[in-house]
């Protein structure tokens, strides 16, 4: 019978200790595996030591010594942690795999398509936004008696605005979700678009397009980001190229209505002389309804579910990719299939732990501000988790690609109308007729003064009724007995004159600003008119709105080029390739001396430059993980839009004194960034992580 106190010890290695009470050598209840020595062969074995070298005495009975028996069990922890971390990694890999088949399973069709299009308007508004205020300011300069410097902020608010809100919905698209912040983002952009229309004063119209441009700013980040989470590997550049349409599109959107729409004066109303809705708030107003339709639209869109996943919400995830999988195969014709996944992998998040704890306690107030303090340290901590070692070489060569690339873009897209409205100044300059020394008594001005310049003259008891004066100059001239009634003047100034008894009744020529340095002698303005003369026909040339129009229209190639070839020769050769070629056609820009050749030469450079733009933004989305790739993206579009506000700076101050500085920029950014492209890692057949 088996003795009941019989303890077999397994030692490290599968080395068996001795047993208690197994009846030992003399009684003793520990054995030896080694057989039993002479009395004098162990005498023989320790003589001539010390009693401090003694070894030690379990040695000769097979139990380690208890340093070896520490050293062990700490190996044993550090090989139990390395494989905890291999299987943690081993996790992660799972979890990018299985949701790369899961979407394979739940095919591409209808889901996709629908997604596509709500999306596709949410960047069709930023599109739109670009374009808004350049298409305004020629007519908001007037009603609003803009400065060269107010002008100039007014242009480039937009750009600040979208900076910080790409920046901003990025990161928070990363902690709240990519649908919920989008939807934020587009309804504070609807809503401060509205309220720009209405403003009467500069201030507010600079603040409400400012946060307008804060709204919009977070939807190309959200977009692309949302969009590629919905896409299989060998669909995702095709389909991700297709989406940029949409931007071309709120470009030849925002120029056919502002061609129909700004030049009808008759289109707005008044409310006494304090409102005025000018035919250009209506466009203004018109111009955010690609927002509203896709505001409307993401409502019934789900949330990604990839961000459910990293963020453990495994039953949100699943109902969405069986939701995906059912439509699709609905509308294949396939009803019966089935969606067979059962258990979907999803890393270990504590981000909200820490809120759900805190909501516990204190008061609404208190849980609020702790939820929002929170909130505000994940993003910032993922932001910085940008710059980590495995990210941070990549993260830096497309970070320049994307600065070069928008720099010479948005820069050039100033340049080309800026320099083509020069072009027609001079053309208009050379045919300025001169008027020196004449003198004129008794007359009545009942017709249009425009593009001349009189010098010394003499005007006695001349009367100007109900006339338009448009750049029209007098200087060191003599009116005497005067009278002006009615007047509506366009850039025309009075310099070193003197006036004598003249007098000014219901006309915009104010004594502060029209006349400088004059004489004044018994000179009366009576009932001034306020704000600035609108010339709808010189402001709004057709001209202006055709230029946009083929510009956006010139990005069509580009686009469709892109889209086939994006997965067949990789990103990163449609990056390289298409930014060298319009390096390559900004040297074309010597040979612009009209505005037809600009036009012509604008939309080469166009056309080139689109390509680039889609392998960007695929290549941007596929270089990072979920948890960080709206962050990411938020970052290099923030990125992308200061490039455009210093560029936009720098080459708005050659126009019209050279043409070599703007060139040598754009072809120098587009050539670095070009050749650096091609040290990015090629992502066509990688997995999201």
């Amino acid at each position: 019978m088996d003795d009941p106190y019989q303890n077999n010890v397994q030692g490290f290695e599968g080395e068996t200790y001795p047993t208690y009470g197994e009846g030992g050598q003399d009684g003793y209840p520990y054995q030896s595996d080694y057989p039993a020595q002479e009395e004098d062969a162990a005498s023989d074995a320790t003589e001539g030591h010390d009693e401090d070298d003694q070894m030690y005495e379990g040695e000769y009975q097979g139990i380690p010594h208890p340093d070896e028996i520490k050293e062990a069990r700490r190996a044993a922890r550090r090989e139990a942690r390395l494989k905890a971390k291999l299987a943690a990694l081993e996790e992660e890999e799972t979890l990018a795999d299985q949701y790369e088949s899961i979407m394979e399973d739940c095919g591409h069709g209808r889901f996709q398509w629908t997604i596509f299009s709500v999306l596709g308007l949410a960047l069709m508004a930023d599109g739109v936004e670009c374009f808004v205020v350049a298409f305004a300011l020629p007519s908001a300069e007037k009603d609003m008696c803009l400065s060269n410097a107010n002008k100039g902020l007014l242009g480039l608010i937009v750009y600040v605005g979208m900076m910080m809100g790409a920046v901003v919905w990025g990161g928070l698209a990363d902690k709240l979700g990519r649908r919920q912040c989008l939807l934020y983002a587009l309804a504070i952009n609807c809503i401060f678009s509205f309220l720009s229309s209405f403003a009467q004063g500069y201030g507010f119209f600079l603040f409400f397009r400012l946060c307008s441009g804060i709204g919009i700013g977070g939807s190309v980040p959200i977009v692309y980001t949302y969009y590629a989470e919905f896409l299989q590997m060998d669909k995702r550049g095709e389909h991700l190229s297709w989406l940029c349409l949409f931007w071309m599109l709120g470009g030849l959107y925002a120029s056919f209505i502002a061609w129909g729409i700004i030049p009808h004066y008759g289109w707005g109303f008044s409310m006494g002389t304090e409102f005025q809705f000018h035919s250009w708030r209506v466009f203004v107003l018109v111009c955010f309804l690609p927002s509203v339709v896709a505001l409307g639209g993401l409502v019934f869109m789900p949330e990604s579910p990839r961000y459910l996943l990293e963020n453990a919400r495994h039953d949100e995830a699943w109902m969405i990719l069986q939701r995906v999988h059912d439509t699709n195969w609905r509308a294949k014709g396939e009803p019966e299939r089935v969606f067979e996944v059962s258990q979907i992998k999803t890393p270990h998040t504590q981000d909200d732990d820490f809120i759900e704890i805190q909501s516990e306690t204190g008061t609404a107030f208190q849980r609020f501000m702790v939820r929002q303090v929170t909130l505000i340290k994940q993003v910032m901590k993922n932001l910085l988790s940008l710059a980590a070692p495995e990210l941070r070489l990549n993260g830096l060569f497309i970070a320049i690609v994307w600065f070069t690339m928008a720099f010479s873009y948005y820069g050039l897209s100033v340049w080309f109308p800026d320099q083509i409205k020069y072009l027609q100044y001079e053309e208009y300059e050379s045919n300025t007729k001169l008027f020196h020394r004449e003198k004129v008594e008794r007359f009545h001005f009942n017709f249009t003064l425009q593009n001349q310049v009189h010098k010394e003259g003499q005007y006695i008891h001349d009367r100007f009724v109900g006339i338009e004066i448009k750049n029209v100059k007098f200087e060191d001239s003599h009116f005497e007995n005067c009278y002006f009634e009615d007047i509506k003047s366009t850039d025309t100034f009075f310099e070193n004159c003197t006036l004598k008894n003249t007098v000014f009744y219901n006309t915009d020529l104010w004594k502060d600003s029209k006349f400088i340095d004059c004489k004044f002698a018994n000179v009366s303005f009576h009932h001034p008119k306020k704000g600035c003369h609108l010339n709808f026909q010189e402001e709004n040339d057709i001209l202006i709105y055709l230029v946009s129009f083929l510009g956006s229209l010139s990005v069509l190639p580009g686009n469709i080029l892109a889209g086939l070839l994006m997965d067949k020769i990789g990103r990163i050769k449609i990056i390289g390739g298409s930014m060298l070629v319009s390096s390559g056609c900004t040297f074309f820009l010597f040979l612009c001396f009209n505005p037809g050749a600009v036009i012509s030469f604008q939309c080469l450079f166009y056309a080139a430059s689109a390509a680039a733009w889609n392998g960007i933004e695929v290549i941007t989305v596929e270089l990072y993980p979920a948890s960080k790739r709206a962050t990411a993206f938020g970052v290099l579009n923030g990125l992308c839009k200061l490039a455009a506000v210093v560029s936009t700076f720098i080459f708005s101050k050659f126009v019209g004194i050279t043409k070599i500085v703007p060139i040598l920029l754009s072809f120098s950014a587009l050539v670095c960034g070009g050749l650096l492209s091609f040290k990015l890692p090629d992502t066509r057949e990688a997995i999201l992580q």
